[in-house]
């Protein structure tokens, strides 16, 4: 059973896969989960619907835990899980329902995880393999075999580069580990021939022409032709919800998301004055409707910037002037916002961010210290609260922000990259020459490429 996208499933399921996202962009988590619920019973190798269903469970969970929750999460043994696992062997689709059932109250669910896992796999479904094991691979962070596993399901996908940095990271805790070392070298020549193009040769599929042809301008015509099928399919969306609005000038759903559309194509009166109707509505107390408004009114200053004439003679003075008034604009706005929702820590997470984009260190960090405690906004607010640290000389501080952060990354990716990179400034910073070099080197053995890390790491070894 391959995976599919939503464009690939019937005509009648897709409004509910809309009406879902737009219930979750709501934070309407119970009415979406009941949405894709429905479309996965039907479809159940919908990747976009099961991906949407995970962030749908996990914001109805809000992040909450305590030692009971954890306790029950990591059980394998509840009644439901039994007897998934009792009908996983005949009926993976169904096993993979419970576990779905299971998940909806308790996200991080270790033993229906498992099934979905299994069931994935049996189904020959590695996207949906690599959710469930993402999230293991997180409640069982020392677990080798499972890591192995993540590492190769990951590789089933195509990503056989973030497989490897999952390993090799894995491996540095355990250097001598000879099956860690070769899964390493597995992945490592698995990903020079899917690169390459050598496996289509060798499954009867390509040609050494293939790999020679210009991948470049392949690419560049990929990237053109996705940009105008979107533009077309915005267009058509707007025609079509403008009709249905004629009709159903109450649906404030089909309002926002025309509004939303509008946005996209910079028509940004008629995107206003259709979130102006929303919000005198019921359902203008809703912060994410708050910052849309706000994203809109910044994208128009945005936009004023992109039309100014380059050879006018006060080209630079208009720049400066819109500039200012944008980030006059989005503190107001956001701290209009911070005390209409002060519980609401993305928004403190924003206001954070624009804080220190104006060098008011000290509000930055009383925000950032307020957003990391939203589960979705940790790493970023913890990186941004080590910089302000850094900027006020508290390296100390900095460093140990940064060290705890980078911890808790299991995946080597590009945020953790970043942290990593801002860690190497602070211990140069504080004179621990030896120390930054050795995390610049952790960055250079899984993407030379990064920043300046390649030539700094390079230029270290000639000078020796």
């Amino acid at each position: 059973m391959s995976e599919k996208t939503v464009n690939e499933i019937p005509r009648d399921l897709r409004p509910l896969f809309t009406k879902g996202s737009e219930a979750l962009q709501r934070d309407n988590f119970d009415y979406a989960i009941d949405l894709f619920c429905q479309v996965l019973a039907r479809e159940p190798s919908v990747i976009d619907v099961r991906r949407a269903l995970r962030k749908a469970q996990q914001g109805k969970s809000g992040g909450r835990g305590g030692f009971f929750k954890k306790a029950w999460s990591s059980a394998s043994n509840s009644p439901q899980v039994l007897k998934a696992q009792s009908v996983l062997r005949n009926d993976p689709v169904e096993a993979m329902s419970i576990a779905e059932d299971i998940l909806n109250s308790d996200p991080t669910n270790t033993g229906a995880h498992r099934v979905i896992v299994e069931a994935a796999t049996a189904l020959e479904m590695p996207q949906t393999a690599v959710m469930s094991l993402d999230v293991l691979v997180r409640n069982s962070p020392k677990d080798k075999a499972l890591a192995i596993q993540f590492a190769n399901t990951l590789a089933d996908t195509g990503d056989t580069k973030n497989a490897e940095r999952i390993l090799l990271e894995f491996a540095r805790a355990m250097p001598n580990d000879p099956e860690l070392g070769q899964a390493v070298k597995n992945l490592s020549a698995r990903r020079t021939l899917g690169e390459g193009g050598y496996d289509k040769i060798a499954g009867g599929q390509g040609s050494y022409r293939d790999i020679l042809r210009n991948e470049e301008e392949a690419k560049s015509l990929e990237q053109e032709n996705r940009v105008q099928k979107t533009e077309d399919n915005a267009l058509k969306l707007i025609d079509e919800y403008e009709a249905r609005l004629k009709t159903e000038p109450d649906n404030l759903k089909l309002a926002r998301s025309l509004a939303e559309l509008y946005t996209s194509k910079k028509n940004f009166g008629r995107a206003l004055a259709l979130y102006d109707v929303v919000k005198k509505s019921e359902m203008g107390n809703d912060p994410s409707l708050d910052g849309a408004i706000a994203q809109t009114k910044s994208r128009r200053f945005d936009h004023q910037i992109e039309t100014l004439d380059p050879a006018a003679p006060d080209h630079a003075e208009r720049v400066a002037q819109l500039t200012a008034e944008k980030a006059a604009f989005q503190t107001a706005e956001c701290q209009r916002r911070v005390e209409k929702f002060p519980t609401d820590m993305a928004i403190r997470f924003e206001m954070g961010v624009l804080y220190f984009q104006a060098g008011k260190i000290g509000e930055a960090i009383a925000e950032f210290q307020k957003a990391r405690n939203n589960p979705h906004k940790k790493s970023p607010a913890m990186n941004y609260l080590a910089q302000c640290y850094a900027k006020r000389k508290m390296f100390d501080l900095a460093a140990k922000t940064l060290q705890e952060a980078i911890k808790e990354k299991l995946v080597f990716d590009e945020e953790k990259m970043d942290l990593i990179y801002n860690l190497c400034a602070v211990l140069e910073s504080m004179g621990k020459k030896e120390e930054a070099f050795e995390q610049l080197k952790l960055i250079y053995e899984v993407d030379s490429g990064y920043k300046d890390v390649g030539p700094r790491v390079e230029a270290y070894y000639a000078g020796q």
